[in-house]
């Protein structure tokens, strides 16, 4: 660690005051506070520095939690997504989708995926409140990202998350700078990368030395493979008032605009040996309508594939059909005030703004019945009874040829739209100089609004609005109506999530302030509430969005409509509650420079909205109410000792871990292109699993321009269940799949079709990861780092009969210090090379339950085969090298 560093750090301690401990990793103002003491601030260097090269501080709290600072996340890949930088700590792997961030990336946390793990943003949770989902491509940019940690396998007592069982990652912003100022940052690199950043500061202003910034960033590449750009678009700001005595308040704001292609996420593991790499379509041209001739748009577009060739066919696998716009926003203020001298209270609000869909394409008939509720219309059309058609003036003419006997293609994305309102606050008291109480409320309440409005596509094949019919800046137009007035939508509902928690929690120091003991409890109370306004096909959460009349009311209550036998669930309306009871403790003796410390922890995950609307009603000779999903709240309880040194040159932690997860379920993306969930996390639930292992972290500093990091994690995740996968049958009668006893099955024949998964491991899950950093600054002006992350092979399946393999990635950092050079305060230049070595791994695995043939070991059905499917995946990024020039003035 250079000289210049060790100062920068000091200064750091003296400037920040109280809130510097607390600072590193605080999901809430609340909990920074609750953290911070004020013999926590170390000037003196007696404990040794809080950090070595931003690579690992010493944690202030007694459980496994890992920190970066924005010293390491400034050499890494400008514009990056926080999740890549963090990607060196124990316990998470991350896959990035691109090599800059834009595309998204998969999160596993102690091989929870990534819907199972919190993102906060200055306390903000970023989770989707319907499906959890994490889009790490949407994240602040890093130039102004302070700190980020990774919380393995549990959360702060106060974080206001319905879902967060498998840990937490949290980052925080940075203040403005005291002193009035610009800085600019300019990048360019492989794949036509372009970026530049801005930031302006203030300085301190006004009679109260108020300080604020603003920032600008744009970001445009090509991707590494297949046809598309990657477009990305952010704005922020910050306004902070330092109150004095430890008080403050700040408002901030963050937008973000993605508009992203998609990568081709098809590849399996055959192809992948073989080096055949599928993308998507570069161009696809629907056919010129004909009046009088059944056109279909499945078989006749024209199109050129990603390998140059032109065939005939549907435009479902186009790239300007698999797209991925997205715009958020959010308001978040933080505030801390002391009350009494031993009273404080925390309050941190906020507003986030969400509309975004992973594109889509529908073939439609132009007599369909969503369009034209004329019965007469389900005949089959051909060229001799189009005219016919006509006469009868039916349909609605999709492609402008003036007949209605048409197949057409309609751009129907699944937008969602949330707006969602938060607070958390906090009151603190310091009972006695060793005592300290903390009650936290929180609410997040989110409306999310689901739609799938329909709009045609353009002449060449695009859609004309990225957001379809949604379009809620534009013209409403665009929407495609049926003959009644009525638009076509392949799904239109709304929910509620309402989340109402309090928290209490005691921490309390003894024998000498050694021995620290950390009690809380949070109490949960969540609420969903659906409003489901289309049909739903019985059984499943498929809706039917139409206005044609019921033919049909069966006598268990469901419909049917006219040349359509399948049953349907008329719209309905319905809410689900659920709470719990959480414990959270922490124990911690400090021996000098050694810490040992202990953990107990539970965690709830509560369902899905999308798994929530699945609903199903049997067959009766009477009315009988819908049955709803019984999917049951996930729980975990996380069990961790520990252990942590801290020396002016080391910092060094370990800790083993037992998880106990209950009812659990796993998201996996589906890759299938002609799916109605493209793109998006679906569910199934593997049941009983319990984890352990263990993960150590250290950093040395061999001199004062050398340093070192290296982390490993073991982790052994244990499915404890065989799975009942859902299909059944009939062995007296030899039928599969009876939908009712009367084929010739009774209930008591039909039996689970049962597949072995105990005893398995949890799928996209390394046993082993092992990363390794090396920085050093061989001269005042130039510093140089390498790092490198080694990941096991990963199961693709529940009975881990597909495996990817292992993999390495490498990266490489050189910077240039242009301060005596050109004479401008922080002028530098960078060189950044990711994927050093060119490695080519699996990413993006849609898991599933088998990929080969396998037996049911169900004793009481016979022996029936369950055929297998292989997974398929995307593929990392080649080597990488960006160019970044930086100052400020």
């Amino acid at each position: 660690m250079t000289n210049r560093y060790r100062a920068l750090l000091a200064t750091t301690a003296l400037f920040t005051g109280v809130l510097a401990a607390g600072a590193a990793s605080a999901q809430s103002t609340g909990t920074l506070a609750n953290e911070t003491t004020v013999d926590e601030v170390v000037v003196t260097g007696s404990r040794g520095p809080r950090s070595i090269n931003g690579a690992q501080i010493a944690e202030p709290v007694d459980k496994a939690r890992s920190t970066i600072t924005q010293e390491l996340i400034t050499r890494q890949q400008p514009g990056q997504t926080i999740l890549q930088s963090l990607n060196l700590v124990p316990g998470l792997n991350f896959t990035n989708s691109d090599p800059y961030g834009n595309s998204g990336g998969n999160i596993r946390l102690r091989g929870f995926d990534g819907n199972r793990v919190g993102l906060a943003f200055d306390g903000v949770p970023l989770n989707d409140t319907g499906n959890y989902a994490t889009f790490t491509n949407q994240q602040l940019d890093p130039e102004l990202i302070e700190r980020a940690s990774v919380t393995q396998g549990s959360t702060d007592v106060d974080s206001p998350t319905p879902a967060a069982v498998g840990g937490l990652i949290n980052y925080t912003s940075a203040r403005p700078l005291e002193e009035r100022g610009v800085q600019l940052v300019t990048s360019i690199g492989t794949f036509k990368y372009g970026r530049v950043f801005l930031r302006a500061d203030t300085g301190a202003f006004g009679p109260w030395g108020t300080t604020a910034y603003l920032t600008g960033s744009y970001t445009d590449y090509d991707k590494f493979k297949g046809p598309g750009e990657l477009e990305k678009l952010q704005f922020n700001g910050k306004l902070y008032q330092d109150l004095g005595e430890g008080n403050f308040g700040s408002l901030a704001f963050n937008y973000n605009r993605n508009r992203n292609a998609f990568y081709n996420n098809s590849t399996n593991l055959v192809q992948f040996n073989q080096g055949f790499r599928p993308e998507n379509d570069r161009t696809c041209l629907p056919p010129v309508g004909t009046n009088g001739v059944v056109d279909n748009e499945a078989t006749s577009a024209r199109i050129e594939t990603y390998f140059g060739g032109i065939a005939a066919g549907s435009c479902t696998n186009y790239s300007g059909t698999r797209i991925n716009p997205s715009d958020t926003g959010n308001i978040r203020g933080n505030f801390s005030y002391r009350l009494r001298d031993n009273l404080r209270l925390t309050v941190d609000p906020s507003f986030q703004y969400v509309i975004a869909n992973g594109g889509g394409f529908t073939l439609v008939g132009e007599r369909d019945d969503r369009l034209d509720q004329n019965p007469l219309n389900n005949a089959a059309a051909t060229n001799a009874t189009c005219v016919t058609a006509l006469i009868r003036n039916t349909g609605v003419d999709l492609n402008g040829d003036g007949d209605t006997c048409d197949n057409v293609a309609l751009y129907t994305p699944s937008n969602t739209n949330t707006r969602r309102y938060g607070v958390l606050t906090s009151l603190i008291w310091d009972v006695t100089d060793n005592h300290r109480l903390r009650a936290s409320y929180s609410n997040d309440y989110g409306r999310h609004r689901q739609t799938g409005e329909a709009t045609r596509y353009d002449a060449s094949g695009n859609p004309p609005e990225v957001f379809g019919g949604e379009n809620t800046w534009g013209d409403e137009n665009l929407r495609v109506f049926g003959r009644d007035g009525s638009f076509y939508r392949s799904r239109d509902r709304f929910s509620l999530a309402i989340l109402n928690q309090f928290s209490l929690d005691y921490r309390g120091q003894f024998f000498d302030d050694n021995l620290t003991v950390q009690i809380g409890v949070r109490a949960p109370f969540f609420k969903r509430e659906l409003n489901q306004f289309c049909y739903t096909a019985n059984g499943t959460g498929n809706p039917f969005c139409t206005t044609q009349p019921v033919a049909t009311t069966l006598p268990n209550g469901n419909v049917q409509f006219a040349g359509n036998t399948t049953q349907y669930i008329a719209p309905f309306s319905q809410d689900f509650e659920y709470d719990d009871v959480l414990p959270n403790i922490t124990v911690g003796y400090d021996f000098g420079d050694n810490n040992l410390f202990a953990s107990y922890s539970e965690q709830i995950a509560v369902p899905r909205t999308d798994n929530l609307y699945n609903v199903n009603r049997i067959a009766s000779t009477t009315a009988i109410p819908i049955a709803f999903n019984p999917v049951q709240p996930e729980i975990t309880k996380n069990y961790e000792v520990g252990y942590r040194y801290t020396s002016s040159t080391v910092i060094a932690s370990a800790s083993a871990f037992f998880n106990q997860y209950s009812n659990r379920v796993v998201s996996t993306l589906d890759n299938d292109p002609t799916s109605e969930t493209f793109n998006t996390f679906i569910d199934r639930n593997i049941g009983e699993v319990e984890s352990q292992g263990f993960e150590g972290a250290v950093t040395w500093s061999l001199a004062d321009n050398i340093s070192l990091y290296a982390s490993a994690t073991y982790l052994d995740a244990v499915l404890q269940e065989d799975q009942i996968v859902g299909s059944f049958t009939c062995p007296a009668a030899g039928i599969t799949n009876p939908a009712t006893a009367g084929f010739g099955c009774t209930p008591n024949q039909r039996s689970p079709l049962i597949i072995q998964t105990k005893g398995k491991q949890v799928v996209e899950t390394p046993e082993w990861q092992a990363t390794f950093r090396a920085d050093w600054q061989p001269t005042d002006q130039l510093s140089l780092g390498l790092q490198a992350k080694w990941v096991d092979e990963r199961f693709t399946t529940d009975v881990n009969d597909e495996v990817v393999p292992a993999y390495t990635v490498v990266d490489f950092d050189a910077r240039y210090d242009l301060t005596n050079t050109f004479g401008i305060r922080d002028a530098y230049v960078q060189f950044n090379v990711s994927n050093l070595l060119d490695e080519e791994y699996p990413i993006n695995i849609s898991s599933g339950n088998n990929a080969l043939t396998i037996a049911d070991v169900n004793p009481n059905a016979g022996i029936n085969p369950r055929a297998g499917q292989p997974r398929t995946f995307g593929l990392n990024a080649p080597r990488t090298m960006v160019l970044t020039l930086g100052t400020k003035f």
